[in-house]
């Protein structure tokens, strides 16, 4: 795949693109300086997470962890208990090495080379290419979906654009832009060039129904020429759904406290079969949980089998609650909370009583909070 824009296109579309952004770019709160570590958070959150739903995380995030030193500082438990129900928790035991290697080995600065920043935990060439270019005006072409999608219909480019040589080629074609054309006198921020690109992606160019009349580069698409922005790029084909059905256990004390397992942990230690902690580790994002069990049959019979294994309660009453639904990537799970009052909570290694009104004192994932809600009722 060639660059499939003609020598003289770059400059006029790079003029218009960065006067439509200039007149419609959003305020977001990232926006308003050019500090590396507020950039480098909201590209961590931003990754597979919409706008709409970063946006109260970060606030509150940055409230608690206003510079990187601070989250250097914090322990693992508050960096995840502010992250809790964002998801892909990953990225919040990244972001926290990666602000440990800052402060030790950079002086707490987000590094300004693009090989010293690759080497941090979480950041791949995206995240690295935004931070830098935003931050330090280094001249690094960003490549998401969005920026992938405004670049193949450009160039009318057909197929998988995920697939290697193509992602590459895009790549190419995504630098191509930004460093055209290379004089003084065509002075331009590559921070706002990226953003203006991500921005024409997230709100114009969108994947389905595209606004190409309010499209400030549409005279140079290819794709709208020729009417086929439709069939741009092409649909990825979507891994098959899994349907997981997991019961959970509420215990419950006298005195209105409940018992969660830490995921993951030494199974043995914990007295959690390995089995059990495989199944429903990932699926619970290795955080706080309720004692679980992915069923195959009989939720009731096979949750007392994991509970009397795993906590050593043997007589075992279970009340089944309202079931939830939950998504993860391609697995549809059926939640299926069951509550158990007993006369005492067990103790051993890797769990935790606590009132279930203080559930959120923890770091849980959202899965957990439906099963939490089912108990309310």
């Amino acid at each position: 795949m060639k660059n499939r824009l003609t020598p003289r296109a770059p400059a006029g579309l790079q003029r218009r693109l960065l006067a439509w952004f200039s007149a419609h770019r959003r305020e977001l709160p990232w926006r308003r300086s050019r500090d590396p570590y507020g950039i480098w958070v909201a590209e961590v959150m931003l990754q597979q997470t919409r706008i709409a739903a970063v946006l109260p995380y970060y606030h509150r995030f940055m409230r608690k962890f206003p510079s990187v030193q601070r989250l250097a500082r914090a322990r693992e438990a508050e960096v995840l208990r502010a992250w809790s129900g964002l998801g892909y928790y990953s990225r919040a035991r990244n972001l926290h090495r990666a602000a440990r290697e800052i402060v030790a080995r950079h002086e707490g600065k987000f590094p300004r080379s693009l090989e010293v920043a690759l080497a941090l935990p979480g950041v791949g060439r995206y995240t690295a290419a935004a931070v830098l270019s935003i931050a330090y005006d280094v001249r690094l072409a960003v490549l998401d979906g969005n920026v992938a999608r405004v670049l193949a219909r450009l160039g009318a480019i057909r197929g998988d654009l995920r697939a290697p040589r193509r992602w590459r080629q895009l790549g190419e074609m995504a630098q191509h832009l930004l460093v055209y054309p290379e004089e003084r006198r065509a002075r331009r921020a590559p921070g706002d060039w990226n953003q203006a690109l991500m921005e024409l992606g997230e709100t114009v160019c969108t994947p389905q129904a595209p606004r190409c009349a309010a499209c400030p580069v549409a005279r140079w698409c290819r794709a709208h020429a020729r009417g086929i922005t439709g069939t741009i790029p092409a649909p990825r084909r979507k891994r098959d759904s899994v349907h997981v059905r997991v019961a959970a256990a509420i215990l419950r004390d006298p005195r209105g406290r409940t018992l969660l397992v830490r995921e993951p942990g030494l199974p043995a230690e914990a007295g959690i079969s390995a089995k059990a902690g495989a199944q429903c580790g990932a699926l619970f994002s290795r955080l706080w949980q309720f004692p679980a069990v992915v069923v195959a049959h009989d939720a009731a019979s096979e949750l007392a089998a994991h509970v009397r294994s795993a906590l050593r309660i043997n007589s075992l009453e279970l009340e089944p609650l309202p079931a939830a639904r939950h998504g993860v990537t391609f697995r549809n799970i059926t939640l299926l909370p069951f509550l158990a009052r007993v006369p005492r909570l067990p103790r051993r290694a890797l769990t935790r009583a606590i009132p279930l009104a203080r559930l959120h004192d923890l770091p849980v994932s959202s899965a957990t909070r439906k099963i939490a809600a089912a108990a309310a009722h």
